[in-house]
């Protein structure tokens, strides 16, 4: 019956993980689709035939369709054909198949086919039914002090067999009073029983099955918490981790506003009108922002317009909306002829513009400073074409400064005018081929755009401190923007006292560096400014060769070697492609750097679980072992069978875990450092509940199975016999409840009285456990080889229970007052 319910147990848990899994990924991909002209955002699964996709690069296409619109489109076709070859993309060719990926541009398709039938339906089922993870550490940890217990129980069960054996067929000793050995063989089989049952109730199988309890409960937490977790082992990792590398997604709120602009020699009050710039400036400006960018605009039945894109896409786009932009005019008027996405290595992007005249417009929009250096000239007060001399190459430089300090992200927009023959002439026609010029560019303006830092971020970076976990931002942004930011989130100090060199570096400069210089500088390093995606990458591998266990957060495609290579991977943004959610272990439903905060504590409340049960599970296995072993030695019979051990066990991995499962992390758990690799499992406070546990119990029903008789005068000897066996199961099943609140605090709380009464759930499942065993006792006799007790029978298991709980609480307020003292 035993192995029936773990392998049961097993059967059933193990593929919850998975199932689990599957489900929230499929029903949590959020798309924005285009239906009856408004822009909504679904689930992949509810898209249907008919809607308007936009896709992006990073962009996973989920449905079979037909490409309406498209600039510079390439597809990676690797993930369903297995080559890495790029295919381009156009009227021509405007076929999409689901599972295909963005790897550069953008595009509009049409969805015509979907479902499991498509190419991505079927790559997803069969991926998933292959999925298999290996154990973890801890599950390997637990494995082998099963088998460790389970070797204890081998050895004790054969050395009572051979006492047994030799003190009845070698020397004939039977002074003890036990019942009259009945034949050879019938001794044998008895003695044989009897080990066999020794070395079962010391097996602490349950192990297993506890921590996959304890694992699918922290995840199903962490679900509601805005936490999906993609790979199960993660949740272990949590509690061993030491690094966050974080960019600004989830520090800041994501929503991003033009706070102040620079164009046409001076700052400029964009918030009024478009008197304040001139008409051409103007003219060159909106038609900028409207053609390079890779977001839109809408009109909402209200009259308000949605902008849709990136964050800094969408802000850009409703300051042209200030400035008198008509969207849609602008983006008929001129074809557009090349298009070079955003590049996080150029951190800019372009769009060549064929005008009716002949004329070319090259439009560039991307970080200030590269940008800036590109630009010979600008566009002066009066619409005049000026060279950019020292003077005014100072004035703007000095004005990004002023805007990077004040934790403004800083974008330069610029044009350059081009003649169509000369492009015809130096693409010898194949404008598709064609590279559009970086240099001797023409300033339009810069702007200065500013997302606040989410309300409680602050505290949240705190509290990872404080929990031995140390954050680091790593950021595009240049060092005034990151330094001003990480001041303001507490990763950096407010005075900027630790802002050296060492602790505030740009991307450039650490990538420069040798390997063992980079593991040498990495720790030390607080904020990596002007980084690259591969300087993050760099960065994970240097700590992670100096021992340590990494989390990094990323939203773009670029951060998926990052997050694939880090220990834990944290896709964050609402904007996150479909690159980062697969290289992701967890994703940040909700933008919310305190929600990775919450992953971290619920991470370690995981761990702190499976020790709970471990200990209660070692308890419960070493006073059986122990009383049954003297028990068999003295009367050649076992007070606790397999039959009542079964239920023992229900009690520890079943309604126990699942009554520890209620219980929310405790706040001590953020205020101790990470759980090391090599560290025990179980420290010494444990060990000395464990311990005293452990002794009280072995006391309390030895003084019942050999001064049991003096308490039980008025029955017969085998009414007697059975009644005491009865009252040894009976109070080993209340310490086992009473060690439910022994361990379910393993740190310290305010008050004792919480201690007990905090979880009115964890109390129902207490008090159910006690009707279940009452119901055994009184009524399921036969099946558990017990009699009936009367009622001072109970009164007297029931208070060699209390009495455990008293010794619980007695260290606990020892503890305490250590506590207050220190």
């Amino acid at each position: 019956m035993f192995i029936l319910i773990t392998v049961l147990s097993e059967y059933i848990q193990a593929p919850q993980f998975q199932h689990m899994i599957i489900r929230e990924e499929i029903r949590n991909i959020k798309l924005k689709v285009i239906r009856a002209d408004r822009q909504v955002v679904v689930s992949n699964c509810d898209i249907v035939v008919g809607d308007v996709l936009p896709l992006k690069t990073g962009d996973e296409v989920p449905a079979d369709g037909i490409l309406i619109r498209g600039r510079s489109l390439a597809i990676d076709k690797s993930r369903v054909t297995g080559e890495s070859k790029i295919f381009h993309k156009d009227s021509r060719n405007p076929f999409l198949r689901s599972g295909w990926k963005v790897a550069h541009g953008s595009a509009t398709m049409l969805v015509t086919g979907v479902g499991k039938c498509t190419e991505s339906g079927i790559l997803r089922a069969s991926t998933y039914s292959n999925d298999t993870e290996n154990k973890t550490p801890l599950q390997v940890l637990l494995k082998e002090v099963a088998t460790f217990m389970g070797a204890v129980g081998f050895m004790g069960a054969a050395i009572v067999a051979y006492v047994v054996w030799f003190r009845d067929f070698f020397t004939g000793d039977n002074s003890n009073g036990s019942p009259e050995p009945g034949s050879t063989l019938e001794e044998v089989i008895r003695i044989s029983t009897i080990a066999v049952a020794i070395f079962v109730v010391a097996l602490p199988e349950v192990l297993p099955s506890a921590f996959n309890i304890s694992r699918l409960s922290t995840m199903k937490k962490m679900k509601a918490d805005n936490a999906l977790v993609r790979r199960p082992a993660v949740c272990e990792t949590m509690a061993l981790c030491n690094d966050a590398l974080c960019d600004k997604t989830g520090i800041t709120l994501n929503q991003m506003t033009v706070s102040e602009a620079y164009a046409g020699e001076k700052k400029i009050n964009f918030a009024d009108s478009t008197s304040n710039l001139s008409p051409i400036l103007s003219s060159l400006l909106v038609e900028g922002i409207a053609q390079n960018t890779s977001g839109s605009l809408s009109v909402l039945g209200s009259g308000d317009v949605q902008a849709s894109g990136s964050p800094i896409d969408r802000a850009i786009l409703h300051w042209g909306v200030k400035l008198g932009m008509n969207f849609d005019d602008i983006m008929s008027q001129s074809p557009v002829m090349q298009v070079l996405p955003f590049s996080s290595e150029k951190k800019r992007g372009g769009v060549a513009l064929n005008l009716t005249h002949g004329r070319v417009h090259v439009h560039w929009k991307g970080a200030a400073e590269g940008v800036l250096a590109s630009c010979t000239r600008y566009i002066g007060a009066n619409d005049q074409v000026l060279p950019m001399d020292d003077d005014k190459l100072t004035f703007f430089q000095k004005a990004i400064e002023d805007m990077a300090s004040g934790g403004l992200h800083c974008v330069a927009i610029a044009y350059r005018s081009l003649e169509l023959e000369n492009v015809l002439i130096n693409s010898n026609g194949q404008l598709a081929q064609w590279e559009l010029p970086e240099d001797d560019l023409i300033l339009l303006a810069i702007v200065g755009i500013k997302d606040d830092c989410q309300p409680g971020i602050k505290d949240s970076v705190e509290i990872l401190q404080r929990a031995g976990i140390k954050v680091r931002l790593v950021t595009h942004d240049n060092p005034q923007t990151a330094k001003a930011i990480a001041k303001e989130c507490s990763i950096l100090a407010s005075d900027g006292s630790d802002a050296s060199e060492e602790n505030l570096i740009e991307g450039e400069v650490f990538r420069e560096l040798s390997d063992s210089q980079r593991e040498g500088l990495a720790e030390k390093i607080l904020v990596m400014a002007r980084s690259s995606p591969n300087d993050k990458l760099l960065l994970v591998r240097a700590l992670q060769k100096r021992g340590k266990i990494v989390a990094v957060t990323g939203y773009v495609s670029n951060d998926a070697h990052a997050l694939h290579e880090a220990d834990i991977g944290l896709a964050m943004g609402i904007q996150r492609t479909e690159v980062v959610k697969e290289s992701s272990d967890i994703i940040i439903l909700d933008d919310n750097f305190a929600t990775v905060a919450k992953c971290f504590r619920w991470g370690r409340s995981m761990h702190e679980k499976v020790l709970k049960v471990m200990q209660q599970q070692l308890t419960a296995n070493i006073v059986a072992v122990t009383i049954n072993c003297m028990a068999a030695v003295y009367y050649r019979y076992i007070p606790l069978n397999p039959v009542q051990f079964v239920w023992v066990n229900l009690i520890i991995f079943g309604l126990g875990p699942l009554a520890l499962a209620t219980e929310s992390p405790a706040d001590h758990l953020m205020n101790v450092p990470p759980i090391d690799r090599g560290q025990t499992l179980i420290k010494y406070i444990q060990w000395k509940r464990l311990l005293t546990q452990v002794l009280y119990q072995i006391i309390a029903l030895l003084l019942i199975n050999f001064q049991g008789g003096s308490l039980l005068k008025n029955y017969t000897r085998d009414h007697a016999t059975k009644v005491k066996n009865t009252m040894i199961f009976n109070t080993f099943v209340v310490c086992q409840i009473s060690i439910e609140f022994g361990v379910r605090k393993t740190g310290i709380v305010d008050h004792p009285l919480k201690w007990i009464t905090a979880n009115s759930v964890f109390l129902g499942i207490v008090g159910i456990i006690l009707v279940i065993q009452f119901i055994i006792i009184e009524f399921l006799g036969k099946a558990f080889f017990i009699v009936r007790l009367d009622w001072k029978e109970w009164q007297f298991s029931l208070t060699l229970g209390i009495v455990e709980l008293l010794f619980a609480l007695l260290l606990f307020l020892k503890h305490l007052t250590q506590r207050n003292h220190n």
